[in-house]
């Protein structure tokens, strides 16, 4: 792809996705841009064994960026990364089509593995300010991952993820591509929903107890 061709896909993301965004000029003020075409760049070299030069570059924009991807993970087209100081993405993270992630973002390992050791993210997935995703799983297309959440395990399609550890939440048969709503907040609380339907077994169980002691009033 020509630089102009890369330049005018980038304005076009950014476009989409960032309702800040005022003129076109303004792509080269982006961490994103930079971070992401300087990454271009240094995977070219990576996988063509040039490993120093790679790191170079990737290390260098990392410097000026506050984001750092390794030149050895696998980035599909449309990735936003929005804001963006403090993102670090693995040397073996695979990443789908049209991801956004925002800042302090973590797509990391434990330091247990081999080989591939990095997360794998699907297509059209959203992951919020400060979300740690670490270890070698797939987060399933068109998934949310809410602000601040720890994620330590394999995420379903079309699911939103929320807390510490992360907790999954099946969305149904109710697709959402979070790439177009963007939204980090109106997410569901597994802990909430865990939490009411206690309070109605315990609503239950009351009513059994009382249907119990009525009962045994009446036979007295």
């Amino acid at each position: 792809m020509g630089l102009i061709k890369y330049i005018k896909n980038e304005i076009n993301i950014i476009k989409e996705r960032d309702p800040a965004f005022r003129s076109n000029a303004e792509i080269f003020l982006y961490p994103s841009f930079k971070a992401i075409y300087k990454y271009r760049i240094a995977h070219w070299f990576y996988v063509r064994g040039h490993y120093y030069i790679a790191r170079r570059i990737s290390q260098k924009a990392a410097r000026k960026t506050g984001i750092e991807i390794h030149p050895g993970a696998k980035i599909g087209k449309g990735l936003f990364i929005d804001h963006g100081h403090g993102v670090v993405i693995g040397e073996t993270c695979e990443i789908g089509n049209n991801v956004t992630i925002y800042q302090g973002v973590t797509l990391g390992g434990t330091g247990k593995e081999k080989g591939k050791r990095h997360p794998t993210i699907g297509d059209n997935v959203m992951i919020s300010a400060g979300a740690k995703i670490l270890g070698s799983f797939t987060v399933g297309s068109n998934s949310r991952i809410g602000a601040g959440s720890v994620v330590l395990s394999e995420v379903p399609e079309d699911s939103t993820v929320v807390g510490i550890p992360g907790r999954v939440v099946k969305r149904g048969d109710c697709r959402i591509i979070p790439s177009e709503s963007l939204d980090q907040i109106h997410l569901p609380d597994p802990v909430k929903m865990e939490l009411c339907r206690l309070e109605v077994e315990i609503d239950k169980l009351k009513k059994q107890i009382n249907d119990m002691i009525k009962t045994n009033e009446r036979n007295d």
